[in-house]
């Protein structure tokens, strides 16, 4: 494992979790909190969801879960890749099944099918930087991803009138 010079002459590990990423892990885990709060609340009216949103859902459940275990955990063995490519695959999986929702935009694409457009693009990229070993760059993608298309898109799932929000503040 590589180490670096950080401030004051002091070696640092490029792989070690810092302030971001446990920021990033605290706000998955509320995120996570707050889904689950709204899905028991809502639970009445589960039967009028449509299985591309509980496909959604699920995948969304499955980002949230793994990526504080990620981001807290040690890097670059067997557990982080594999881990790894369920949360990809996941957040491709949440992105690609979100093109068949638009019941909130009079069945147009909204502004949040961007980051779903982002998102396909961005995996792809993540991988490619894990799998040659470019750290910074899959630390950078991982991180805007998370930042992105997990914790700002999933904020964006609660006002509005949108379906999680109605449960949750009902």
């Amino acid at each position: 494992m590589a180490t670096a010079i950080g401030r004051g002459g002091t070696r640092v590990n490029p792989w070690a979790v810092d302030a971001y990423e446990k920021a990033l892990s605290v706000g998955a885990l509320l995120l996570l909190a707050a889904v689950l709060t709204a899905l028991a609340r809502g639970h009445a009216q589960w039967a009028m969801v449509p299985g591309i949103v509980w496909a959604h859902i699920l995948t969304i459940l499955v980002s949230l879960v793994l990526t504080p275990v990620i981001l807290l955990s040690p890097r670059g063995d067997r557990r982080h890749r594999v881990l790894g490519q369920i949360w990809a695959v996941a957040m491709l999986l949440t992105a690609l099944l979100s093109f068949g929702i638009r019941e909130t935009n009079g069945g147009r694409f909204s502004f949040i099918h961007i980051l779903s457009a982002w998102v396909v693009i961005q995996v792809p990229l993540l991988w490619y930087a894990a799998r040659t070993h470019k750290v910074a760059l899959h630390r950078g993608s991982v991180r805007g991803m998370v930042t992105g298309a997990l914790l700002i898109a999933g904020f964006f799932t609660f006002p509005f009138g949108r379906l999680l929000g109605h449960w949750l503040f009902g």
